[in-house]
């Protein structure tokens, strides 16, 4: 039960959380709760099996957290599910770790009809760790 480790509506965001809305249209049957929960928990830790490693890293440190749910005006069954994630999630300077990982496999979800990403806020703190070209922008266009 995802609900239970990945949807805290007591979190409160940091200015270094990349913030992430996705529109979500649960499965019949599927709580809002338990379908942001699981689209929390498919981009970041969550996996159906035991993995050693479990009892040597945090959670709490690592996890993603759908932190809101907010039913879409005028939408039936459509919710948008507001998730933090913590930078140690991801590799700095990589924009493929951070996609893969927040969009990788998640919109395959068996509990969920239809998800979409709406919106994505990325913080200054991860921004600063690409580097960019390393000639400059004229040497990179000439």
């Amino acid at each position: 039960d995802y609900k239970l480790t990945y949807y805290t509506p007591e979190y409160e965001t940091k200015d270094t959380d990349i913030l992430a809305a996705f529109r979500v249209t649960p499965q019949p049957g599927v709580p809002p709760e338990e379908a942001g929960a699981a689209v929390a928990a498919e981009s970041s830790t969550g996996t159906w099996t035991t993995v050693w490693t479990d009892g040597l890293t945090s959670l709490d440190r690592y996890k993603g957290r759908c932190y809101g749910i907010e039913p879409v005006l005028g939408e039936e069954n459509q919710y948008i599910a507001y998730v933090a994630y913590p930078l140690d999630l991801f590799e700095e300077g990589s924009v493929t770790n951070m996609f893969t990982s927040i969009v990788g496999n998640v919109f395959g979800f068996k509990a969920l009809r239809a998800l979409r990403l709406e919106d994505l806020r990325i913080p200054t703190a991860y921004i600063k760790t690409f580097e960019g070209p390393p000639h400059g922008i004229q040497v990179e266009r000439d």
